[in-house]
């Protein structure tokens, strides 16, 4: 949507140019710039908010504008990518408390779709360091809350475990995982994580379930094709339940409720 708006004032500026007496290639120009530029505005603005973040200093309480910089950001770049995003299954999403949100990994795409389509249900996800260390992009995503895990290092990743829990308690923000860890790269979906689960059960919060297709195919089809994507809520499981299943269970139903939808046969 933000994009869009920028179209339309860089159209009115054309359009306001060529009424103004420019001839039709000079005020195409003019439109083109105004364009350009107010994009570069957008850019700069958010660098200026991210770097009013340390990310060496814990996360006390959730920056609203951070959050909001996530979200618009998300949608920003969803719309140069050319992303069409198809939703179902929102009615099953918790109307009121925190919870854990599992997905299938495809793309680079699947956090920024969620955070734009989901943008109301304020979800931080848990990503590797890298994405962290990002300029720009990385310091306002750990403002938002979002959480780097060392999944190579247990002791570390326990941690960041432990303190999603904490953000899930204090009512900080809802809590994005990708169990599988990385993204696919051939497209079907790899073993799940386990202890990824444990962040619902510490918090005692439901987990929803959902699947997620096409963003795997952004890359190929930018810039001259859409690309449709289809993220579908499956399943909430109560709390209740969590708690009362193993990691090991709850990462089997789970990732068996995303191969179902998406039709694919479990590989290990």
């Amino acid at each position: 949507m933000i994009l869009l708006y920028f179209l339309l004032i860089g159209l009115g500026a054309g359009i306001g140019a060529y009424a103004a007496g420019l001839v039709f290639w000079k005020a195409l120009l003019v439109g083109v710039g105004v364009f350009a530029g107010v994009n570069l505005l957008y850019v700069i603005f958010w660098v200026i908010v991210a770097s009013t973040v340390n990310v060496k200093k814990p996360l006390e309480k959730q920056r609203r504008l951070c959050r909001l910089g996530c979200a618009s950001i998300a949608g920003w770049l969803c719309a140069w990518g050319g992303v069409r995003v198809t939703l179902s299954g929102e009615e099953l999403l918790p109307k009121e408390g925190r919870f854990l949100f599992v997905c299938n990994h495809r793309s680079m795409f699947d956090p920024l779709v969620t955070a734009n389509v989901l943008r109301d249900y304020n979800i931080s996800f848990i990503s590797k360091p890298s994405n962290i260390s990002l300029p720009f992009i990385g310091p306002l995503a750990y403002g938002a809350g979002y959480l780097p895990i060392n999944r190579e290092n247990d002791r570390e990743a326990l941690k960041t475990i432990l303190l999603a829990a904490d953000y899930l308690k204090r009512d900080l923000c809802s809590v994005g995982v990708y169990p599988e860890g990385t993204r696919s790269k051939t497209g079907k979906m790899g073993p799940f994580h386990a202890g990824s689960f444990k962040t619902a059960q510490k918090a005692n919060v439901p987990v929803v379930v959902t699947a997620i297709r096409g963003t795997e195919k952004v890359s190929r089809n930018f810039p001259f094709r859409r690309t449709d994507v289809e993220l579908a809520v499956l399943e909430v499981i109560p709390a209740a339940q969590v708690k009362a299943m193993n990691t090991q269970e709850l990462s089997a139903r789970c990732r068996e409720r995303i191969a179902e939808h998406l039709g694919e046969e479990l590989a290990e």
